[in-house]
């Protein structure tokens, strides 16, 4: 059963990337939304992770959220709202990180 993960926080501010990157299975994805993107920042240390993790064609970050911040990376996919939609669609299961 393939998951949709959903990081919303700051990875800065706790372990919660950390932990995904930990249980997240082979077919599964991970969206980055809020103040998580700021895990895209090139030369950080979860930007490393996420390098690490080898999550090509499954990390996806909400465009509006990486214009607000400034933030440019092609480790990331941007998506927008409706494909946001299609991504929880493809996936069996969606599971927010609060």
């Amino acid at each position: 059963m393939t998951t949709l993960h959903v990081l919303s926080h700051s990875p800065f501010g706790d372990e919660r990337l950390e932990s995904c990157l930990r249980l997240l299975g082979a077919e599964d994805g991970v969206l980055l939304c809020g103040d998580a993107v700021y895990a895209l920042r090139s030369g950080s240390a979860p930007h490393h992770q996420l390098l690490v993790a080898d999550l090509a064609q499954r990390l996806f970050a909400l465009d509006e959220d990486l214009q607000a911040r400034a933030i440019d990376s092609d480790l990331a996919k941007a998506v927008d709202y409706p494909a946001f939609v299609e991504l929880s669609l493809r996936y069996d299961k969606v599971n927010s990180w609060l």
